[in-house]
Order: structure tokens, then sequence, then C-alpha cells
């Protein structure tokens, strides 16, 4: 079955065009994969918001839920990619992460439903501003520095899985890997630091990218080749992003403004480009 899956993939429309591409469009579709992949690894989240962005803008995608159903499985599997560099560092807490993401899993399978019957463009300035929301709200919880020892018990379950529900619903709604809201909602409602935030947000971040993924899979809304280009840039670029992460540890205002501003930047993009 996975044989005749692979022969019907190497002579798809799809393929056959990714074969024809000029050698510069592999580069920058290895180079905008890197990107997001050296932003998850850095920040936990924005490869979502980055990767929409990117393949609709510079590579030329025309349909925004192919550029969603590809996004999210690209970056679902970069996540996993970068989750180990954080789980090496002691950055995951694995129980949190869990738990989180076996409620945003249901909310992801709905909110990824819904997303695909609503209006490609609205989806993508909608996406732009929840971003501006967070984006304020990190910067607002800045001084918070976090407690490290933080576990996630039977007493906190209902705050955190409620949290880990919202977030996949927003999460599967846009497509998105989601990152940049589960960091936030990973340290909304547990105090963990957001470094550990970060780390443990990835466990997340790859089953809701994934559960999204394959909704639109069915669909026939993922470009096979562009995501599989994504994933070799975003493996080498996620790398390079734990190693900064790692080396910003100890500095929490610091990945959390450029968490923000990160998000502040894209979101403008998008609103300009979508009005």
């Amino acid at each position: 079955m996975i044989v005749d899956a692979v022969a019907q993939l190497m002579h798809s429309a799809q393929m056959q065009e990714f074969l024809h591409l000029p050698t510069h469009s592999h580069l920058i579709r290895a180079g905008a994969g890197a990107v997001v992949g050296f932003v998850l690894g850095l920040v936990g989240g924005g490869g979502s918001i980055l990767a929409v962005p990117l393949m609709v803008y510079a590579i030329g995608v025309r349909n925004p839920h192919v550029a969603i159903g590809t996004s999210a499985l690209a970056v679902a599997v970069n996540a996993m990619i970068n989750l180990r560099a954080h789980a090496r560092a002691d950055n995951v807490k694995w129980r949190c992460g869990g738990m989180y993401a076996s409620a945003g899993v249901v909310g992801a399978l709905i909110g990824s439903s819904l997303g695909k019957a609503f209006n490609g463009q609205k989806l993508l300035f909608l996406f732009a501003l929840v971003m501006i929301v967070v984006g304020v709200l990190m910067l607002r919880g800045r001084g918070n520095p976090g407690n490290p020892g933080v576990e996630c018990t039977i007493e906190k379950a209902p705050k955190v899985l409620g949290y880990g529900l919202v977030t996949g619903l927003f999460s599967g709604f846009f497509g998105i890997g989601g990152g940049f809201l589960i960091v936030p909602g990973l340290v909304g409602s547990t105090g963990m630091p957001i470094i550990k935030a970060i780390g443990t947000s990835l466990v997340a971040v790859a089953a809701f990218g994934l559960t999204t993924a394959l909704n639109y899979t069915f669909s026939g809304l993922v470009d096979w080749p562009l995501a599989i280009t994504f994933l070799f840039g975003g493996a080498l670029g996620g790398l390079f992003g734990a190693q900064v992460s790692k080396a910003l540890s100890s500095k929490n205002d610091r990945l959390t403004t450029i968490f923000a501003n990160l998000i502040f930047a894209v979101a403008g993009y998008m609103i300009a480009k979508t009005t």
C-alpha cells in the first residue's frame, strides 16, 4: 500500500511540476523551510505563522488552503525534529505536553474541519488579528520568570486541558502548528518559564499539525513535494535555532520580546497583503 502511494505521488501533477522547477526555486523553498525550522527551534512557535505567508507570498502557492495544509505537515515534522534538541537540554515537561496535546488534538480536528469551509483570504486576515492579540499578551507577561520546577498535577489538569482544547481549536481552524498560541497557553495554565514552555510546546505543535495535515490530506489540500523540500531546509534551520534558544535561556524577557515582535511583524505583513 505504501509502495502504491509513493508511485502515485511520483506520477502526480505536483511531482512533475516539482521536478521541472529551476534550481533557484528549489533553493527558495528550502531556504523558506530553514527559516521556519530556525524559528521553531528558537521560540517553539511561529513556524506556521511564517510558513503560511512564505508559501503564499514568496513561493507562490495560489490556494491558501493548500498552503495551510502543507505548512501544517511540514511544521509538525520539523517540531518533532526540534523536540529532540530541547529534550536533551531538559526543557520539555512531558506530562504537561501530553495533557495539553491530548485535549488540543480534539480541538484541532474540529477546527480544521471548520477552516476548510472558510474563505481562504478571510482566514489569513483573521489569522493576523489573532496573532496581534497573542503578541500583546506575551509582552504583558514579560516580567514573570515562571517556576522551573512546575509539574502538571491532577489539580492543574482542568486548566491545562481547557487551554489545550481552545488552542487546538484555533490551531486547526487556521491550519497552524499553533506554537505561538501553545507557548503562552502553557505559561498561563502552568506557570512554567518561557524556555520550558518553548520546549514543551513542540509536543503539542507536532500533534496539532499532524491532525490538521491529515484532515487537509483527505481533501487533497497538501502539496507533498513542497512539504518535503520544506522539511530538508527546516531540519537544518531547527538545529541552529535550538542552539540559539539554549544560549538565550537565561534571558527570559529577551526570548519573550523576540517572540512577540516576530508575531507583530508577520501579522502586519499579512494584514497589508489581505486588505
